[in-house]
């Protein structure tokens, strides 16, 4: 997609720190140094999400984010991940092109890596009989 920013750093057309490539997927840092380390893999073909990716590129996509965040852990000093990822404008994706957020941890208490939730008083039945496959 050409007005796609995730789109045209694949193509190289936009710059990037890239961290891993392969034939599929990309490792790159995130423009928003919100946290050291903050990492985006994104599948190499476009698409929006995790609800419209094909099964090859979506599980090419997480093999790629298991090699980044092994490698942060192994080689670099992280003791552990966080891996984001929001499909939809309601769950908050901002760029419509998969991706998935990798946030290297050092402590703990270093930052809230996942969003606050509210809670629910719905009933683990009413939730189940509703959600089940």
């Amino acid at each position: 997609m050409s007005d796609c920013i995730f789109c045209k750093i694949v193509e190289g057309t936009a710059p990037c720190y890239k961290i891993y490539e392969d034939e599929y997927a990309l490792a790159f840092l995130d423009i928003s140094k919100d946290c050291y380390g903050h990492t985006l893999v994104v599948p190499k073909k476009h698409f929006k999400n995790v609800l419209d990716c094909d099964e090859l590129y979506l599980s090419k996509t997480i093999e790629a984010v298991k090699k980044v965040a092994n490698h942060y852990v192994n080689n670099c000093g992280f003791k552990g991940v966080n891996i984001l990822n929001a499909s939809g404008e309601e769950a908050q994706q901002s760029v419509f092109h998969l991706h998935f957020h990798i946030l290297p941890r050092k402590d703990k208490n270093e930052y809230d890596g996942f969003p606050k939730l509210n809670g629910t008083d719905v009933d683990f039945d009413t939730q189940y009989n509703h959600l089940k496959m």
